[in-house]
């Protein structure tokens, strides 16, 4: 293999803990910050993280931190893997901090900052205006945890305005169990990855309100184009979204039982209300979030996405599911392709 790298991998969620593991077996040396320090106290004695991923031990070589600092200060990569809306925060801590001139900053996760609209690519060139912004990357795709934990063949895309970074990250974290392809779209993959979510939410509300597998056929390539119409807008390549990072990424969460924007979906639709259902969920749903700043965007950038309205107002109008799909389904016809 390569040399040996320094890995930090920032948020100990499911996906983190994933990473670390699989960083970890590629043979580096392995960081995972956890902001909790009584939870990264109990991770660091169990090695293990059951409610968030069940059966997957944290290897015991890899050094487990609630402390920023000696996670990153002499790191060749970092993995930012928290929410999107707790990015600023880690990323202002990094801001802080003097990095190696080579550290690159590669973001794992999906989202949408509510207050700005802003992706978290913008969120580090705003708040670490010092740092050279080719040393940033985003990977996203069709990559539920559960499955990567356990070596199931994944594919996903890593994206970075640096066609060299992306080729080292490329080869330095690809294996025969999970693939690497290469992107210079920024934009294009983190809108399909935070995008998708909420397009699984209405997938998630098909299925409990029991619409069938017409409907939730239709529902994707439908709300695919919607993500094209605004990503275009924000300057992606309408090319992006018809791959890993929005089609894969889109099906993988609009189907799969991991999902957790489908599951709070499929729970909306029997019937339960978004508070109930979020405080017994133990992972985050960048969907519901997501959704607000979807819809702010659609109306600052004239962006026609109906089923993005259409499940704002579900989740925070307590709009009826049936009366949605009679919305969706009487407006006016239009031409299959339109931008």
């Amino acid at each position: 293999m390569a040399k040996q790298l320094t890995i930090a991998i920032l948020g100990a969620g499911s996906w983190g803990i994933t990473l670390a593991n699989y960083c970890h077996d590629l043979g580096h040396h392995v960081f995972l910050w956890e902001f909790d320090p009584q939870e990264a106290d109990r991770m660091r004695i169990e090695r293990q993280r059951e409610l968030l991923l069940p059966g997957i031990r944290i290897h015991q070589d890899i050094q487990i931190t609630a402390e920023i600092l000696p996670a990153v200060v002499s790191v060749d990569i970092i993995l930012l893997v928290v929410p999107s809306h707790i990015a600023r925060s880690v990323v202002r801590q990094l801001a802080k901090m003097t990095l190696p001139e080579h550290t690159l900053i590669v973001n794992c996760a999906k989202g949408i900052e509510n207050e700005t609209q802003m992706r978290i690519s913008e969120i580090v060139k705003q708040e670490m205006q010092a740092f050279d912004f080719n040393h940033y990357a985003v990977l996203s795709g069709p990559s539920h945890a559960e499955e990567v934990a356990r070596g199931i063949p994944t594919a996903v895309v890593i994206a970075s305005q640096s066609e060299m970074h992306a080729s080292f990250l490329q080869h330095t974290l690809g294996s025969h169990t999970f693939r690497f392809y290469r992107s210079n779209d920024i934009a294009g993959v983190e809108l399909g990855g935070a995008l998708k979510n909420v397009i699984a939410i209405a997938a998630g509300i098909c299925d409990g309100a029991g619409f069938g597998d017409n409907t939730k056929a239709a529902l994707q390539p439908r709300g695919l184009a919607e993500i094209i119409r605004l990503g275009r807008k924000l300057g992606a390549n309408p090319l992006t979204f018809a791959g890993l990072s929005g089609m894969g990424d889109l099906i993988v969460t609009c189907m799969s039982r991991h999902s957790r924007n489908r599951y709070l979906g499929e729970q909306i639709g029997l019937g339960r209300t978004l508070p109930e259902i979020l405080k017994s969920m133990t992972m985050v749903a960048e969907g519901v979030r997501t959704c607000k700043s979807a819809v702010q965007m659609a109306a600052q950038h004239q962006v026609d996405m109906p089923i993005c309205r259409q499940v704002y107002e579900i989740l925070f109008e307590q709009k009826e599911p049936g009366q949605a799909m009679v919305d969706l389904m009487s407006r006016e016809a239009k031409p299959e392709v339109w931008y």
